[in-house]
């Protein structure tokens, strides 16, 4: 089983090309806070359960800002709304720019329905700037540095909005990040040179550059974002009166060298709030192999209990427990302008809340160690394409119909030898390198087709799964619908968007041979590596190691 290593800790910065920080930061070993901004993983109870070996010894402190909370608000909703309009709480809720990228994905096709899939990226930030958030995670040396995107979630719900997806992403994951333009000052962020963290996302101009990351390594189109206080999770596991979790033996979350989040809890289910709250979803030390991946299950399975609260416990009925709750959450959050006011973040509780918790499912995008960073893995491409491709992760979808040719362009094909298309080659794989001489190969059957203008380019390399024909504007759909069906490649593969400035064909993984294009079958059910909890399964409990327990 993959393990990864983040979900809501701070980065060790000794394996990246993160900027240098102050040693011995960002934590407090008084105030039974986990020490999060050390990576070392030089021991066999690390912190960040890597592999067995040599490991950095540079230690940095480290912090979680947790955005469960402000998430289980969001996807379940409450009732009585008129509380929810105060103007002051208006006043609360912080906004920023969505996207810094420079690239765009397009939206997805409505269906027959005319709906589409909702996308929200979830982010926790781990900085320190205010003196409540200093003291709950100490950082006092740090106040003002460039913050980490340490906690990244996208939450999809779906077009027919009958089930939602949640996908973490471990903070440590390598990939590119895109130039950014950071809106306040205008200063422009490069690409990154090579892969980096994608943590290292936030510190690019804000929010908007670490949803333009996502949006480059998943082609998946973001409609929102949501960035939550730190200091707002103990408020709010407080207002909603405490969030049921499970252990199954008594567990200390502190080894002999003082490491740990300091949870104490005995066996069975207990309610938790405030900085105990906090404590289950920092907690690595005593879960089971002490991964990461575990504390994310932990994380997942907090979240799902405080969405069964939300709906199921009558208190929060009361006008005062609603309005406490609604005064944390607004004060917790930094949105984008879709989402800058408290109407609209009501109306967003409302396509959320009607999803029932078995047709939740939480997963962490599946992943591979590369020294002490991760990678995403074949089967993290093939959880984003479930997710593009609106499938839902709980194999409960209506069986769908097959695909049917779609409406006539608005502007019709030209004749073919007047189609002007060029042919890379994206054959390569994780596992495969490119297959040789592909782009020249299906350019000659364009060309024997009578697409004389078609081209192969050698000069991009890229990566794709399956074929595709991509056209950067109306007016060459047309274009672009024709150069497919003459291959065979299905309507479906026929894709918009501004990454290309003509009708360009990318040959994918699924033709790296032959003449002739065969579809694949799609495997649409969701691999075990995703880790996923539905949301109704109330039974999910922690297992403790041994390490960790006490009588």
């Amino acid at each position: 089983m993959t393990r990864s290593s983040v979900q809501g800790e701070d980065t060790d910065e000794g394996a990246t090309d993160a900027p240098d920080r102050e040693e011995a930061v960002r934590g407090d070993g008084d105030n039974g806070v986990e020490d999060a901004r050390s990576n070392t993983r030089d021991d066999g109870g690390s912190d960040d359960g890597e592999p067995e070996g040599p490991r950095p010894t540079r230690r940095r402190r480290r912090v979680l800002r947790w955005t469960a909370v402000v998430l289980a608000v969001v996807l379940a909703g409450t009732a009585g709304a008129g509380y929810l309009y105060y103007e002051h709480l208006n006043d609360n809720i912080k906004q920023d720019v969505l996207n810094l990228g420079d690239s765009k994905v397009a939206a997805p096709t409505p269906n027959a329905a005319g709906q589409t899939p909702l996308n929200i990226l979830v982010i926790g930030s781990d900085a320190r700037d205010s003196e409540e958030n200093q003291q709950l995670g100490g950082a006092r040396e740090t106040f003002g540095s460039t913050p980490l995107a340490d906690v990244q979630m996208l939450v999809h719900l779906s077009a027919d909005r009958s089930n939602m997806s949640v996908v973490s992403m471990p903070r440590d994951t390598l990939l590119e990040i895109p130039k950014c333009t950071d809106p306040d000052d205008g200063e422009v962020h490069p690409a990154s040179e090579g892969r980096v963290m994608t943590n290292q996302s936030l510190g690019h101009g804000g929010p908007g550059c670490t949803v333009a990351t996502w949006q480059e390594l998943t082609g998946i189109h973001i409609d929102h974002f949501v960035m939550v206080d730190f200091a707002g999770v103990v408020s709010m596991a407080d207002a909603v009166g405490g969030v049921p979790v499970c252990v199954d033996a008594n567990i200390h979350s502190r080894d002999g060298s003082g490491h740990g989040s300091g949870l104490k809890l005995a066996k069975g289910t207990h309610p938790v709030k405030g900085e105990q709250a906090l404590q289950w979803l920092r907690t690595r030390y005593g879960f089971e192999d002490g991964s990461d991946l575990a504390r994310a299950k932990a994380q997942h399975m907090y979240l799902n209990s405080m969405v069964r609260v939300l709906r199921e416990n009558a208190t929060l009925s009361s006008p005062n427990k609603l309005r406490r709750l609604a005064e944390e959450a607004t004060a917790a959050l930094t949105v984008d302008p879709g989402l800058d006011s408290v109407k609209k973040l009501y109306d967003l509780s409302n396509e959320l809340r009607g999803v029932k918790p078995e047709r939740i499912t939480m997963t962490t995008m599946p992943n591979r160690y590369v020294g002490a960073r991760v990678e995403p893995t074949e089967d993290a491409e093939r959880l984003f394409r479930l997710v593009r491709e609106d499938i839902a992760l709980d194999g409960k979808d209506a069986k769908k119909k097959p695909d049917t040719e779609p409406e006539p362009p608005a502007d019709p094909a030209a004749p073919d030898d007047e189609i002007a298309v060029q042919v890379r080659n994206g054959t390569r794989t994780d596992a495969l390198g490119t297959a040789p001489g592909r782009a020249n190969t299906v350019t000659g059957l364009l060309v024997d087709r009578g697409f004389t203008k078609a081209v192969a380019d050698p000069s991009v390399l890229p990566s794709e799964d399956r074929t595709v024909v991509r056209y950067p504007s109306a007016d060459l759909e047309g274009d672009a619908r024709r150069v497919a069906k003459s291959l065979g490649i299905p309507a479906s593969s026929v894709k918009r968007s501004t990454d290309v400035s003509g009708v360009t064909l990318v040959v994918g993984a699924d033709w790296r041979e032959g003449t002739a294009y065969r579809t694949p079958e799609s495997d649409d059910s969701i691999p075990d590596s995703a880790e996923a909890l539905n949301g109704a399964d109330d039974s999910a409990c922690m297992h403790v190691n041994p390490a960790f327990t006490w009588s």
